[in-house]
């Protein structure tokens, strides 16, 4: 009796999310940079009108508030790692509390440097008062739009896990079912592969129940599909052949849990199990340039075609509801029948699972 059991890989602890995004890359740099020469825009058009622009003038007072900005990016870019062990309102007032201490730095510098030219003593403390209450003004209004927008996208989050949890369950009893009727099959004439697949079964859905709707990595996925042909095999037993063309996948590629077996399935109804000889099942993946591209194919005819059960449609569908929402709308699944063969592929961009995953 086999009593190998299926070990999935662990899947990786995400990070805690924190509310402030990284402003050190370039397109978060972009955006500071903008809203700082709008800001600019604003504070020159709230002065009184003077018959002449002063264009110097502006100069100044961009490169000033560019200052202010890009050290604020830098600062906090430095200390998120630390701020974000922090609680959420704790993190935001340092944050305001240190674009606020920027400023005056900033404001410092330019009244040892003469910049904002020779001023009475009130007046650089109105100075300073005024440009401390901007910062702490706007800091607050970024920070505090930095915030809904994260938890928006955890609202998000939160509802796409349970949009893809229950299409996972759909999925299931499906594949129980129709695994029992191959499994029926054996009982009588031979009870010991019965005894096989159940323990090929209980192997399946240890692994599936452990991580429900969740990514798993490739080869995961790969060798619980060969725990189902493996089941099939005893009931198909040489009409079944199979060809895998699979090597040069990252073994750690994400993809969602039972994705390939009901593709597999799919396979079997339409082109093996309505032939008496027979045929060959061929599995295609490619990884090229961020995407994966997975091809199942079969033998077609016209009476596989009428001997189709309509719940493969509905795995089908799931599958591609499925990956539609864990990979946006570049992802795909499309079926089509050429050379006498049935081809159901799938594809869709991704990163390594160590990357990948952290979003679901």
């Amino acid at each position: 009796m086999r009593t190998e059991r299926l070990k999935t890989g662990a899947a990786p602890v995400p990070e805690k999310e924190f509310f402030l995004p990284e402003l050190c890359v370039p397109q978060a740099l972009l955006v500071l940079v903008v809203l700082a020469e709008l800001l600019v825009m604003v504070l020159v058009l709230v002065e009184p009108m003077v018959a002449g622009f002063n264009w110097v003038r502006l100069a100044l007072i961009s490169m000033f508030v560019q200052w202010i900005v890009l050290l604020s990016a830098a600062v906090m870019c430095g200390l998120r790692p630390w701020l974000a062990r922090l609680p959420a309102g704790v993190a935001g007032m340092l944050c305001c509390a240190l674009v606020v201490g920027l400023t005056l730095a900033c404001t410092a510098v330019t009244e040892y440097c003469e910049l904002a030219g020779t001023a009475t003593v009130g007046v650089r403390v109105e100075r300073y008062f005024r440009y401390a209450l901007i910062a702490l003004i706007m800091s607050a209004l970024m920070l505090r739009y930095f915030y809904l927008q994260s938890q928006w996208r955890k609202q998000q989050q939160a509802e796409l896990r349970a949009r893809i949890e229950s299409l996972q369950a759909r999925i299931r009893p499906h594949f129980l079912f129709n695994t029992l009727n191959s499994i029926a099959s054996l009982v009588a004439s031979d009870p010991i592969k019965a005894e096989q697949a159940v323990l090929d079964l209980s192997d399946l859905f240890r692994a599936s129940l452990a991580k429900p709707g969740n990514l798993v990595t490739w080869r995961d996925e790969l060798e619980l599909a060969k725990r189902y042909l493996s089941i099939e095999q005893y009931r198909l037993g040489k009409r079944l052949q199979l060809d895998w063309v699979v090597s040069a996948i990252p073994d750690d590629l994400p993809i969602p849990q039972l994705t390939l077996q009901p593709l597999l399935e799919n396979a079997l109804l339409y082109g093996i199990a309505p032939r008496i000889e027979g045929g060959v099942v061929r599995v295609e993946a490619t990884y090229k340039e961020g995407e994966f591209v997975l091809c199942v194919s079969n033998p077609y005819d016209e009476v596989a075609k009428k001997q189709t059960s309509n719940g493969t449609h509905q795995a089908l569908v799931n599958i591609g509801a499925r990956i539609a929402a864990l990979f946006g709308p570049r992802a795909s699944l499309s079926v089509e029948r050429r050379d006498g063969r049935h081809f159901t592929c799938l594809r869709y961009p991704c990163a390594r699972l160590t990357q990948e995953a952290k979003a679901i």
